[in-house]
C-alpha cells in the first residue's frame, strides 16, 4: 500500500513539474500577445479611418506593427546620440522616476531584455579587506564609477550573507563558473571548490 501511495504521489508530482512550466509559458505568451494587440488596436483604427479603403484587417495590423517598430527604432536612434541621452536623462530624473513603480518596471525590463545583467549571474572572488583573502560572491549591482556591490553568502545557508561595496580592482570575475556550481560549494561549506575555481 505504501509503495502504491509513493508511486501515485511521485507520478503526480512528476507530471506537475513537467506541465507547470508549459502552462506558465502559455499564460505569459497570451499576456504578451494581449498587450501587443491592445497597443496596436488604436493605431489600427486610425489607419483604417484614414485609408477609408476596403483593406483586410490583417494588413492594417501588420502596418500598425511596422509603424510601432519603426517608432521604437527612431527613439532608440535618438537616445544613442549625446543630445538624446542627456534629454531623456533630464526627463527621467525630473519626472519619470517620480511616477510610482517606474524605477522597478525599468529595472525589470532592462534585466528581461538583457540590457542589464540579472543579479547573481556574475560569480566573483572579492578581496573585501584588501589583505589577499578572497571570498566567493555574486555581483548584485555595478556603479557608474565601475565599482561593484557584491553579495557574499554564508554556508551552508546561502540566503544569509553580507553585502559589500568594493572597488573594481578588488573583484575577480569567474566567467567560467556557473551560479549553480558556486552555490553548491557554498551549501557544501567549501567542498568541491578546487574543481570549480581554478585559482
Amino acid at each position: 500500500m505504501k509503495q502504491l501511495k509513493r508511486f501515485l504521489l511521485t507520478t503526480l508530482i512528476g507530471g506537475f513539474v513537467v506541465l507547470l512550466p508549459l502552462a506558465l509559458f502559455y499564460f505569459l505568451l497570451k499576456l504578451v500577445l494581449g498587450l501587443v494587440v491592445n497597443i496596436l488596436n488604436p493605431l489600427s483604427a486610425i489607419i483604417e479611418a484614414r485609408l477609408n479603403l476596403d483593406v483586410p484587417s490583417m494588413l492594417i495590423d501588420v502596418m500598425s506593427f511596422v509603424i510601432v517598430i519603426a517608432f521604437c527604432f527612431i527613439v532608440g536612434l535618438f537616445i544613442r546620440t549625446k543630445i538624446g541621452k542627456d534629454f531623456f536623462d533630464v526627463i527621467e530624473r525630473n519626472y519619470l522616476y517620480r511616477l510610482p513603480l517606474y524605477g522597478t518596471i525599468k529595472e525589470t525590463v532592462q534585466q528581461f531584455t538583457g540590457v542589464k545583467k540579472m543579479p547573481f549571474t556574475d560569480v566573483v572572488l572579492v578581496d573585501v579587506f584588501s589583505n589577499g583573502v578572497r571570498m566567493l560572491g555574486f555581483v548584485t549591482d555595478e556603479h557608474d564609477t565601475g565599482n561593484f556591490t557584491v553579495f557574499v553568502p554564508t554556508g551552508p545557508n546561502p540566503t544569509n550573507g553580507f553585502i559589500f561595496h568594493v572597488p573594481k580592482e578588488n573583484v575577480e570575475h569567474l566567467s567560467d563558473t556557473h551560479t549553480d556550481d558556486a552555490m553548491r560549494t557554498i551549501i557544501g561549506v567549501g567542498v568541491g571548490s578546487a574543481k570549480v575555481f581554478k585559482y
